[in-house]
């Protein structure tokens, strides 16, 4: 299928490993122009080169962290006028107990999972706005709709950009802006691995077996962990020319774990 967005030009914020850079992979296949951000260089660069080398498309990659100031000024610096943006940010450390969580995590959380990605919109839909065309897609987490104590550093901030999205995108959508969020569940991240990996230490179970119990615990219905490409697939569908009536809207891709309607 073809989504309509080749030439187009995407940043993908947050794009050098997991779920960033299976959307990154997905524009990509697309024909998509991408400028890839991320604080680690080297594995950004490579990223970037990997992207390349598999789809023929051009990646400008910038080292930029998006929740501060200067990491924002980089990234317009690059492109200022991009036709597609995807925002994700690496996952705060896993909750076990909440009376461990400090003023310093919450201030964290806030400037990465709200404030950065709030800036990027603010500054980017005004010039969609006035082109007539524009995608933005943030990749949350589930727990944004479906608190889950783990992620209780992730998921307030994110619940708050979800009505900062359903505000704005009513707004834009008279223009051709399309805004909508994406809500993973359990993907085979390096950074869900590394959380399994610890888990298992602890129990003296490997990583399949750690899978196993950790499916078991949350009880998800395809049996297995979504990936990378699961939810680049998804996202670069949002980002499409098809897209166009889909407006803020939160779409959680979990494997069915939820259990909600709506």
């Amino acid at each position: 299928m073809d989504l309509g967005i080749r030439g187009k030009k995407a940043i993908v914020a947050g794009g050098s490993a997991g779920m960033g850079k299976g959307s990154a992979l997905a524009l990509a296949e697309e024909g998509v122009e991408l400028f890839l951000s991320a604080r680690g260089e080297e594995r950004l660069h490579s990223a970037a080169r990997e992207i390349t080398d598999w789809t023929g498309a051009k990646v400008t990659p910038v080292v930029a962290d998006h929740s501060t100031e200067q990491g924002r000024a980089a990234l317009i610096a690059a492109c200022p006028d991009p036709d597609i943006m995807v925002i994700t940010i690496s996952p705060p450390t896993p909750v076990f107990d909440y009376n461990a969580i400090s003023v310093e995590d919450w201030r964290d959380s806030v400037e990465t999972g709200l404030i950065g990605p709030v800036e990027l919109m603010r500054h980017y839909t005004a010039g969609m706005a006035e082109r007539g065309w524009g995608r933005i897609v943030n990749i949350g987490t589930v727990a944004a709709k479906y608190p889950l104590d783990m992620r209780l550093l992730s998921g307030p901030a994110r619940s708050a950009l979800v009505n900062y999205t359903a505000v704005i995108s009513r707004q834009l959508a008279q223009h051709g802006v399309v805004i909508n969020n994406v809500l993973p569940g359990m993907i085979a991240t390096e950074g869900l691995f590394d959380i399994l990996d610890k888990q298992g230490e602890q129990l003296n179970l490997d990583r399949e077996a750690m899978t196993e119990k950790f499916l078991q615990f949350f009880d998800i219905p395809t049996r297995c962990l979504g990936d990378a490409d699961d939810v680049g697939q998804l996202v670069a569908m949002l980002c499409s020319k098809a897209a166009r009536f889909t407006v803020g809207q939160n779409l959680v891709i979990d494997g069915g774990m939820a259990r909600g309607m709506f």
